[in-house]
């Protein structure tokens, strides 16, 4: 039994030596979490209007806010470099653990006293056409989380960042799972008596799931952490990466916060729930695709970039866009001409009526035309953290965030246009932030092969493109004549078909456009039996 426990361990805790394999290892357990997201959401609307389920994602908007500045906005951005910089050396580590430590758990019980009193002229300023009975539910909800929730939350992900920084992946990916299955067993068990309490309760149990999966990681690794403990030197430098990224983050959430602030001034709380629904669901593709890359790829960036090795550096980054971009645009195709199915299979519970499904796989469709660029945001952000630039994606984004500001208040309230308008404008914002992100990588950190780039971004579009164009009809044809999609089966048979059609038609494609990524599917193959292989060997060796 304890030598089993031994290779178990070995296995959680094995340090990953390559992008691929970590990612693979992240994209794997993200789409686990992602399937418990999508389930949480549709067990939800089983219980739950949509009107409701707006109010829930209302309450959750300040504790978000606090949670993506205090932990987005120091990991990626100052954490992981830092630790990485100085890991040689254990005294240093250790001072650097506990100074970025004590600063984000004292900058997080100063911003919880600050909010909990001023949560409500907030929420009140944010949804000024909110009914009383409703403000005052999401106020009560929001106080909660932010009490309850949100420690737990900041804990784990700096046990997070911890791990990814040593390249230990398995663990920091299950934690997210763990946290919507605790969602998911509130609502479930809570709801028929506590109404909209249920889910926040089960999100506090999820949060604290999310911390206690994670403690083991701070023993295996030996963790020195000291609770009183301040370098002045090591805060100076996390300060000075972090505060760009700080603003990056605040600058996003305000854009956040403008968007639910129209959707539910101009359209109301449905409109802003169509909004947040199609919004979650892109995060599934991009969260397994890009996300995992991006922090799969962020302690390996560092090192390159630490070390100096330059045109490795420069190599890997053309290469993991392209392989990025091969993979995340036929999604985009697909979920373009698949929208209302997609919609109906996972989000059709039987108080999501059929107006907010066309809503929703509307405002999707729009999110799915820049779904690439969105994908790719994340991988090149990290590129220029590893390269202790922090600055240059602050001052984008929030070019971007003017430009998506003034795009949403044109089409709602000059135009007129519906809630789908909003996700146009962040489409065409995020569209421009990635195209300077890119000019300004090439001035300001390195020259890359931007012909080779360009050249295989097109190709891979036009066979994308192609693909969905005879998967369209086909998927008409279906619909229409061999399969009765009112029930949820035949839904499920519907995708599943067309995305093989897609799937096929790309591939070959890509074969006879000779495009290079296309062996990406072999590593992945490759990489994926060695995984298989080494946990074999390991339990073979105890008798299993």
């Amino acid at each position: 039994m304890e030598k089993l426990l031994n290779t178990t361990k070995k296995i959680i805790f094995h340090r990953q030596q390559d992008i691929l394999s970590s990612t693979l290892i992240l994209s794997g357990m993200f789409i686990i979490s992602r399937f418990f997201g999508i389930l949480r959401y549709r067990i939800f609307f089983s219980f739950f209007t949509k009107e409701e389920f707006g109010l829930f994602s209302i309450a959750f908007r300040i504790p978000d806010f606090v949670f993506e500045i205090l932990i987005t906005g120091a990991l990626s951005a100052a954490f992981i470099p830092l630790f990485i910089k100085n890991k040689n050396n254990e005294e240093k580590t250790a001072d650097t653990v506990s100074t970025i430590s004590n600063f984000i758990i004292i900058s997080l019980l100063i911003l919880i006293v600050v909010l909990y009193v001023l949560l409500a002229p907030i929420i009140k300023l944010m949804t000024p056409t909110l009914p009383l009975r409703e403000l005052n539910l999401v106020i009560s909800m929001s106080r909660i989380l932010l009490i309850s929730q949100l420690p737990f939350l900041v804990l784990g992900s700096l046990i997070s960042g911890i791990a990814q920084a040593n390249k230990i992946f398995i663990l920091t990916a299950i934690a997210p799972a763990l946290y919507s299955l605790g969602v998911i067993a509130g609502t479930i068990i809570f709801s028929s008596s506590l109404g909209l309490f249920g889910p926040v309760i089960g999100a506090t149990i999820g949060a604290s799931l999310f911390l206690l999966v994670q403690l083991p990681i701070v023993f295996v690794l030996k963790v020195k952490y000291r609770p009183f403990k301040v370098n002045v030197k090591v805060l100076s430098e996390f300060i000075n990466l972090f505060i760009p990224r700080l603003l990056t983050v605040i600058t996003t959430q305000i854009d956040l916060t403008i968007d639910l602030f129209l959707a539910v001034f101009v359209l109301g709380v449905g409109a802003f729930a169509t909004f947040d629904i199609a919004q979650q669901f892109q995060f599934v593709p991009i969260t397994f695709i890009g996300i995992a890359f991006a922090q799969a790829a962020l302690p390996y960036l560092s090192d390159l970039f630490s070390e100096q090795k330059i045109d490795e550096f420069k190599k890997i980054f053309v290469n993991s866009i392209l392989q990025l971009a091969y993979l995340i645009i036929p999604i985009s195709f697909m979920l373009i001409i698949m929208r209302t199915p997609v919609i109906r299979l996972f989000y059709g519970g039987h108080k999501f009526d059929w107006e907010g499904t066309v809503q929703t796989a509307k405002t999707l469709s729009f999110f799915s035309l820049a779904l690439p660029f969105h994908t790719i945001f994340y991988f090149i952000t990290r590129a220029f953290y590893s390269a202790h630039d922090t600055k240059t994606p602050f001052k984008l984004n929030s070019l971007s965030v003017l430009i998506n500001t003034a795009l949403s208040i044109i089409f709602l309230v000059f135009f007129h246009l519906p809630i789908w308008s909003l996700a146009l404008a962040f489409s065409i914002a995020i569209t421009i932030n990635v195209s300077l992100l890119l000019i300004f990588f090439y001035k300001n950190i390195t020259p890359f092969d931007y012909h080779k780039l360009i050249f295989n971004v097109i190709k891979i579009y036009i066979a994308g493109l192609i693909a969905a164009l005879v998967s369209y009809p086909t998927m008409k044809l279906i619909d229409g004549l061999v399969i009765d999609t009112t029930r949820t089966i035949n839904v499920f048979f519907l995708l599943i078909t067309i995305s093989a059609v897609f799937g096929m038609i790309y591939l070959l494609l890509s074969w006879i456009f000779n495009i290079e990524e296309i062996y990406l599917f072999a590593k992945l193959i490759r990489k994926m039996k060695q995984i298989k292989k080494i946990v074999i060997e390991l339990y073979t060796d105890l008798g299993i």
